[in-house]
């Protein structure tokens, strides 16, 4: 139930400012992870108030259209030499330890299809931040280095046939036909998916995707 997951979270919390803790979602692609960790975020907020809690989502550090066509990985694009890891483990450090001044976090525009910088901040006050990405348990550098800097790592999961529906709807509003979206889920996002899933056993717990109250972001977004 996410009524526990919260608790969890707010377990996780420290008790004074100057001190934060980074939660990891991870789970192969279209689990559920960003809907998850946004959730966890608000509802820690709504508990110990706004700003307490910050998002860090690893899709903000997918390299450009631009870079991809140059190293001519535009059709892989998700896999993990596809993303700047170093630049996410670089970040990450620097939310454990600077907590006098506001960080500002990346994040990955769907209708763009292209990172966007600083869409999130963490503030001086954040004591707790829910990071989450495909590769956060993987075992290959420089992903594996970050593993030290997480409190906990979650595993996120559903069944697949229902994460490449989503998979197949979100290359469709993203432009696609059904046919090329079929396509680059058979090509690009299901591989992708086992090699996430082939670390599962490397996250402290395992979590169903698809908890989440539905179209509670909707009701936030109206002030409900």
């Amino acid at each position: 139930m996410p009524e526990s997951l919260v608790a969890h979270a707010l377990s996780l919390v420290p008790s004074s400012e100057g001190r934060r803790t980074v939660l990891a979602l991870t789970g192969p692609p279209a689990a559920g992870k960003s809907t998850l960790a946004r959730y966890l975020v608000h509802q820690v907020e709504q508990e110990l108030g706004p700003g307490v809690a910050g998002y860090l989502p690893m899709d903000g550090f997918h390299l450009s259209n631009a870079q991809l066509e140059r190293l001519g990985r535009r059709d892989r694009k998700g896999a993990p030499d596809t993303f700047d890891a170093h630049g996410y483990t670089a970040l990450l450090r620097r939310l454990t330890v600077e907590t006098g001044h506001p960080v500002y976090v990346p994040d990955y525009d769907r209708t763009l299809h292209e990172p966007v910088a600083a869409r999130h901040v963490v503030l001086p006050h954040t004591r707790l931040v829910v990071t989450e990405g495909n590769y956060l348990a993987s075992e290959e550098e420089p992903w594996s280095s970050a593993r030290g800097l997480y409190a906990e790592l979650w595993y996120v999961e559903v069944p697949d046939a229902d994460r490449e529906h989503r998979l197949v709807r979100r290359q469709m509003r993203g432009g696609a036909d059904a046919e090329q979206a079929r396509a680059w889920v058979e090509r690009s996002d299901r591989p992708n998916g086992e090699l996430v899933k082939a670390v599962r056993e490397r996250c402290d717990r395992v979590v169903a995707g698809g908890q989440v109250p539905r179209g509670w972001w909707r009701q936030l977004r109206r002030g409900g």
